[in-house]
């Protein structure tokens, strides 16, 4: 969104409890004025509306026992840990952050994790590679929107897509909570060894079809 610079004539008392409130949020004064005046005028700012769509993913996982997540108002960013399957319990953290600009990525995706176990490396990966392959044969025709994707050491990402049409933030929160925890679902049973390729894809292609936002 372009900002331009105004001049505004405001008490001192104003400011002082204006810059104390902003303060506390963690926010600057402009941003805090600019989200007031939209609030007054009944107009949802692009940061209004990622700290929406953030904390309502932090709501929605919070009774999950498989997600714990993570999340500081005012900020386009999140996270989510996970304990796998694996010996020694490592975890897993995913990352959600959100742009602002409008384009045909919303934000991101990333899938964290250390570790210095080469089968548990090598099942990751081949899990990540898995994935991609699924997406590009089921979810790329449905939805028409090119995702991508990028493995680092340590680091799967992938960009979140904007959806197929106008949502509200409660129902753009609940797709992407829903992608996260189905992703880390499949990723479990494949790297316990409960799923197979064959399992993930048909799990995957089942909530693809019931779902009305992709992301």
């Amino acid at each position: 969104m372009k900002k331009t610079l105004y001049s505004l004539m405001l008490s001192e008392e104003v400011v002082r409890h204006v810059d104390a409130l902003a303060h506390r949020m963690g926010t600057n004064r402009s941003a805090l004025i600019n989200q007031i005046l939209a609030e007054y005028v009944n107009y949802t700012t692009p940061e209004r509306r990622i700290n929406d769509v953030l904390s309502a993913i932090e709501q929605l996982m919070q009774p999950s026992r498989e997600l714990v997540p993570f999340f500081a108002p005012n900020s386009y960013s999140m996270s989510l840990k996970s304990s796998l399957e694996f010996k020694y319990r490592p975890t897993v953290k995913y990352e959600v952050e959100l742009y602002k600009g409008a384009g045909e990525d919303i934000g991101a995706l990333s899938v964290l994790f250390r570790t210095q176990s080469q089968p548990l490396i090598s099942g990751m990966t081949e899990f990540f590679r898995l994935w991609k392959k699924i997406e590009d044969t089921h979810l790329y025709p449905i939805s028409g929107a090119k995702r991508d994707y990028a493995l680092y050491e340590g680091k799967f990402v992938r960009s979140l897509a904007a959806p197929e049409h106008d949502c509200t933030a409660s129902e753009l929160a609940r797709a992407i909570s829903d992608y996260i925890s189905l992703f880390d679902t499949l990723m479990k049973g494949w790297l316990g060894g409960r799923l197979d390729a064959h399992d993930v894809e048909a799990a995957y292609f089942s909530q693809m079809r019931s779902s009305e936002i992709h992301v």
